[in-house]
């Protein structure tokens, strides 16, 4: 790591980024994160001994930790989409994927949920909002009318993941749920959404 350091001029914020998202050689992002934290580091004679190839004392990152150090630092992840830290929990919610909803029929209570990438409120569209919920199989849309809009604001607008709860509604090839009832998703890692454009 110092050698890479030093060959292409990175400061220490750039490789803690590359640690942190587990682009830099080693036994895991824990490890490069405190063999980065070395690198540089004036030593006095306490410190002398210690290299940048002592082992970390720090315990290795979980998969979803992982995931959140790839969304702070890059906005994506090469890894497991969050939802899937969250599917069984979710299943026995009965809580269906975006893929199970194309196998529902229209008219049933349904639950379903997902990162929110966009939060869409269309001028034309008379006060309602539109979510494009996204998980391991795919997006699915919720319109939420101005009531439950109101009622629910700061859950709908606040929180990165939900789960929704409503009608399934089919026309025209295109699906969506009439959703009533909202709940966040704990800790899901913050995915950047496109808000109300």
């Amino acid at each position: 790591i110092e050698d890479l350091a030093e060959r292409c001029r990175l400061r220490r914020n750039e490789l803690t980024a590359l640690a942190s998202i587990g682009a830099l050689p080693g036994r895991g992002r824990r490890a490069a994160l405190w063999q980065t934290a070395q690198v540089e580091k004036p030593k006095g004679p306490l410190f002398a001994e210690l290299t940048t190839t002592t082992p970390s004392p720090l315990d290795e990152m979980t998969p979803m930790e992982e995931t959140a150090a790839d969304f702070a630092v890059a906005s994506i992840t090469t890894g497991p989409h969050p939802m899937e830290y969250y599917r069984r929990a979710l299943d026995r919610r009965r809580v269906v994927t975006a893929a199970a909803l194309l196998d529902k029929p229209a008219g049933r209570r349904v639950r379903t949920a997902g990162s929110v990438i966009v939060r869409q409120r269309p001028g034309t569209a008379r006060g309602l909002l539109f979510l494009t919920l996204e998980d391991e199989t795919g997006m699915s849309q919720a319109v939420v009318m101005p009531d439950q809009l109101k009622k629910h604001r700061r859950t709908i607008v606040s929180s990165s993941g939900l789960i929704v709860e409503g009608v399934l509604q089919k026309k025209d090839g295109s699906l969506s749920v009439k959703a009533d009832r909202f709940w966040p998703i704990d800790r899901l890692e913050r995915i950047p959404s496109h808000d109300f454009r």
